[in-house]
């Protein structure tokens, strides 16, 4: 079901908010009334579901840009909403947890959410983390090489697609974000707090782990051994770096 239609303090809005879709899917009324109320205040479009079957239909026919998703929701749960919203979707995906047991945040990440806060939590965080994912650069700049070429890896940042032995790879948009920044700079070596601040934004707070998750994945769909990577490699104590060798 779609929120509520209320009047907004166009003073208090963001103007990168304007015609932003968030779908909250979230089982507790009190949560989601509190969420829709500060993303609405900041202009922002909302819509929820209050199960994840609901969650994942509404994905699909209202196409969001972003997805805050409660981990614990009645029949389907947080995690299987998301692997079967990542079959069709590209959306940001923020899940809420509040079981913080690092293992929910690693199922979490692994199966294509982009961020978790746990509960409790405060929604001016949520609204922060949401408008570091929408702050991140989409576009190549002007001028710039479109096809980075790695062996059998084709890299084109300005369609934003991935090919690998000529097959397009399904990356969510925080993999590819990840991917593209690495491959910016061939061989240069980038620290995990810096590429926190490049792909999930200079105000993002929170541990560098959700990194290595996300890496780890991109390995994964790569096809990359860690022990012995061809794309991605890791710098023992400082990093990771793009390239063949």
């Amino acid at each position: 079901m779609s929120s509520s239609t209320r009047p907004h303090d166009s003073a208090h809005q963001d103007p990168l908010a304007t015609g932003v879709r968030v779908l909250v899917v979230e089982d507790d009324p009190s949560i989601s009334r509190l969420v829709v109320s500060y993303l609405e205040r900041e202009g922002f479009v909302v819509d929820v579901a209050g199960d994840g079957t609901t969650g994942v239909d509404l994905t699909r026919s209202l196409r969001p840009d972003v997805v805050v998703l409660d981990l614990m929701l009645p029949g389907m749960d947080g995690i299987e909403v998301c692997r079967r919203i990542r079959t069709f979707s590209d959306a940001y995906v923020v899940m809420l947890t509040a079981r913080i047991e690092e293992i929910d945040r690693l199922i979490g990440l692994s199966v294509g959410a982009d961020d978790y806060i746990g509960k409790p939590f405060s929604p001016r965080e949520l609204v922060a983390r949401i408008r570091a994912m929408l702050r991140r650069p989409r576009t190549e700049e002007p001028g710039m090489e479109t096809i980075r070429p790695f062996g059998a890896l084709k890299i084109d940042p300005v369609a934003r697609e991935v090919q690998l032995d000529s097959k397009l790879l399904e990356l969510t948009r925080t993999e590819f974000d990840l991917l593209e920044v690495l491959s910016s700079h061939p061989r240069r070596v980038f620290a995990r707090r810096l590429l926190l601040e490049e792909v999930w934004g200079g105000d993002w707070f929170g541990d560098d782990h959700v990194v290595e998750v996300h890496v780890a994945n991109l390995r994964r769909k790569l096809g990359d051994d860690p022990r012995t990577p061809r794309y991605i490699r890791t710098v023992r104590g400082v990093g990771y770096r793009m390239g063949m060798g």
